[in-house]
C-alpha cells in the first residue's frame, strides 16, 4: 500500500486559498477523508479547497477536467475544478511550503454525505447514479495525462503477500499474519473469479461516502473524489462497491462483518437499470467480484502489516504497529467467505428478469 503524507495545517490552507478568487473563511470539512486534505471556503460554501496527496500525480487534474466536461455534456451533475486567479488548475505545494503534493479548488455540490447504506431505496438510488456515470463514459476515449494506477491487480497482490511472508519471518506479528495469509491464499486458489476482461473508464473508489446525496438522502446527486478515475475491469469497480456497501459493519470488526444480499440486489437492479450494455462475460464476472476484491484487500492488509506500511492505523485503538492492518485483513477474509457463500444467489439476481434485458451483450 502506498504511504500517504499527512495533510498540511489549516493555517497553510488559509494562505493558499488566497490564490483563488473565491472569498470567505476557510474551515475544515466535517469528513476530511483519508488521503487528501479538504477545507470549505466561504459561508455559504463557495468552493472546496484540497491539498492533493502526492500518491496522485498533479496531472490528474487534467484528467478530471476532461472527465467533468464529459459528465456535464451528458447531463450529469459533478464538481468541477475552479482555476486560480491566474488560470492554473493546480498549484504545486512546493510553491507555498515544504513538501509534496498540490492544491486545487473544486466547486461545491449541495447535499449530504452518507457513510453507510441506510435503506434499500438508497442503495438502488446510489447504484442508479453509478450506472448513469458508466453510461456517460461508455466508449469515451479521452487522452490520459496522469500515469495509470493499477489499483486492482489481484494476482499481483497475492504474489506480494507470498513474498512478504518469505521476507518477514522475524516480524513480531508473523505468526498471526501467517495464519490469515495462508487462509487468504487458500481461498483465492478456490475462487472462480473471471479476470483479464476488457477495461472501462471507472471511478475506482465507490464507497458510499464518495456519492453525494440530496438533503433527504434519497437521490444520489453526483460522484466525488475523482482522483482514482481510470481504466479498470468493471468487476473490480463493482466488486469494491459491493464489498463496501453490503457490509454496513465497516472494515475493523471481523466478528461483525456481513454480506447483505438485499443491498446487493437493490444496487444490482439500480446499476443495471441505467448502465450501458454489458457483455455476457462482464456480467458473468460480477457474481464473484465481491469475493475477489475482499481477498485482494485481505492480502494487501496482511502484507502491509508485515512490511510496516502503516497508513492511517488507529494508534489509540491498536497501539502495536501492524495490529490494525492485521484486524482489517481478518475482516476482509471473513467477508470474502460470506460473499462466497452468496455467489449462487448473486448470480441468480444478476440473471433475474428485473435486471436482465438489454444489458446482455
Amino acid at each position: 500500500m502506498e504511504c500517504a503524507q499527512m495533510p498540511p495545517t489549516l493555517e497553510r490552507a488559509r494562505q493558499v486559498a488566497s490564490l483563488w478568487n473565491v472569498a470567505g473563511a476557510v474551515r475544515p470539512v466535517g469528513d476530511p477523508g483519508l488521503i487528501n486534505g479538504t477545507w470549505c471556503v466561504g459561508e455559504p460554501v463557495a468552493g472546496i479547497l484540497q491539498w492533493v496527496n502526492p500518491v496522485f500525480a498533479a496531472e490528474v487534474q487534467l484528467d478530471i477536467q476532461l472527465l467533468t466536461d464529459r459528465l456535464k455534456a451528458c447531463g450529469l451533475e459533478t464538481p468541477s475544478l475552479i482555476p486560480t486567479a491566474n488560470g492554473r488548475l493546480w498549484v504545486p505545494h512546493a510553491e507555498v511550503g515544504e513538501g509534496e503534493g498540490c492544491w486545487r479548488m473544486l466547486s461545491f455540490v449541495e447535499g449530504t454525505t452518507v457513510h453507510r447504506i441506510e435503506n434499500l431505496d438508497q442503495a438502488h438510488a446510489g447504484a442508479d447514479l453509478v450506472g448513469r456515470f458508466h453510461a456517460a463514459l461508455d466508449g469515451w476515449n479521452a487522452p490520459r495525462h496522469a500515469p495509470v494506477r493499477r489499483i486492482h491487480d489481484t494476482s499481483a497482490r497475492m504474489t506480494e503477500l507470498r513474498d512478504a511472508l518469505s521476507a518477514s519471518t522475524d516480524h513480531a506479528l508473523f505468526s498471526d499474519v501467517e495464519s490469515i495469509a495462508v487462509a487468504v491464499l487458500e481461498e483465492w486458489s478456490k475462487t472462480s473469479a473471471v479476470m483479464g476482461l476488457p477495461e472501462r473508464i471507472c471511478h475506482g473508489d465507490l464507497k458510499i461516502s464518495n456519492l453525494r446525496f440530496d438533503a433527504d438522502r434519497r437521490r444520489a446527486v453526483c460522484l466525488l473524489d475523482l482522483d482514482t478515475i481510470g481504466p479498470m475491469e468493471l468487476a473490480c469497480e463493482l466488486g469494491d462497491m459491493w464489498r463496501s456497501w453490503c457490509n454496513p459493519a465497516g472494515e475493523d470488526d471481523p466478528a461483525a462483518v456481513v454480506f447483505d444480499l438485499a443491498i446487493f440486489e437493490a444496487s444490482a437492479e439500480g446499476f443495471l437499470s441505467t448502465a450501458p450494455a454489458l457483455s455476457t462475460h462482464e456480467r458473468g464476472a460480477l457474481a464473484t467480484a465481491p469475493v475477489r476484491i475482499c481477498l485482494e484487500l485481505a492480502a494487501r492488509f496482511a502484507r502491509d502489516a508485515l512490511l510496516n506500511s502503516y497508513f492511517r492505523e488507529d494508534r489509540e485503538r491498536y497501539p502495536q504497529p501492524g495490529q490494525h492492518n492485521l484486524r482489517r485483513a481478518q475482516a476482509q477474509l471473513n467477508l470474502a467467505r460470506l460473499a462466497a457463500q452468496r455467489i449462487p444467489d448473486c448470480a441468480r439476481i444478476l440473471g433475474g428478469s428485473r435486471v436482465a434485458g438489454r444489458h446482455l451483450g
